[in-house]
């Protein structure tokens, strides 16, 4: 398949290592210094040599700030029937989008960054693909994340948002609190140390990446649900209750059962 990638990000450059071999790829941005290193792939720096490409596929890998503004600008360049992606975390506003450009589309979210995403080691990760959308666009991601051992969930646009929120954005937030509270140890504990590991690799990630996350419309409940279980933690620390303490602590071992 031809497929073009927008974006020389993490992300963008990620995709590319994953799909030269099998597949004939561009990918295009018009920094060429951001192109050096891209290697078995086409290097675009202007808007004619994708017409030139013609791709069948385009995979949008720009942050989410610029994703619609990147397919306003790519979309003429493109053959009427290439299908045009997205591999946002946010999904806010995109089925609209898609269906007024009159092109197939697709959309997905691979759950893991570049940080985390060794391609050898995949399969304890995740890949959401949008239930709307072209027919043979979603079968070739489906078959491009069963060949990384991902684990394929199918949700709509809203579903997906919804799903993040809980997935992502608690997770997130716990972290983003745990660092800013950090202070250098000289002998952490072992749970202290996990929890640094996790923070230092979230905060590898590329700012916008966060804030997408957190900036989802369904990610405010969420936190405010972290919120007042800090609160009602930090009460009963306060009383010393030890009734109250054992009956959050059945709670909290209730919720994380398998």
């Amino acid at each position: 398949m031809k497929i073009c990638i927008l974006g020389a990000g993490k992300m963008g450059t990620w995709l590319t290592d994953a799909l030269c071999l099998d597949h004939e790829v561009a990918i295009y941005d018009p920094n060429l210094e951001k192109l050096k290193y891209i290697f078995n792939t086409q290097r675009l720096t202007k808007l004619e040599e994708i017409t030139e490409f013609a791709p069948e596929l385009l995979i949008n890998a720009v942050t989410l700030k610029y994703t619609i503004a990147a397919f306003d600008e790519v979309i003429p360049y493109l053959p009427k029937s290439c299908i045009i992606s997205d591999i946002s975390s946010v999904k806010t506003d995109f089925q609209t989008y898609y269906e007024g450009t009159g092109m197939r589309y697709v959309s997905t979210h691979p759950m893991f960054g570049p940080t985390f995403g060794n391609l050898k080691s995949l399969r304890e990760h995740h890949a959401i693909i949008i239930s709307q959308g072209d027919h043979l666009g979603k079968a070739f991601f489906k078959d491009f994340f069963l060949s990384l051992g991902l684990n394929i969930h199918e949700y709509s646009f809203i579903e997906h948002d919804e799903t993040i929120a809980y997935s992502l954005s608690i997770p997130f937030s716990s972290s983003l609190v745990f660092a800013s509270c950090m202070k250098k140890q000289d002998a952490p504990g072992t749970t202290f140390s996990k929890h640094l590991d996790i923070a230092k690799g979230l905060l590898s990630e590329d700012d916008y990446l966060l804030s997408e996350i957190l900036f989802n419309p369904f990610s405010g409940g969420q936190v405010e649900s972290i919120r007042l279980k800090l609160k009602e933690l930090l009460s009963i620390i306060e009383d010393k209750d030890t009734n109250r303490m054992k009956a959050f602590l059945a709670e909290v071992r209730e919720n994380i059962k398998e």
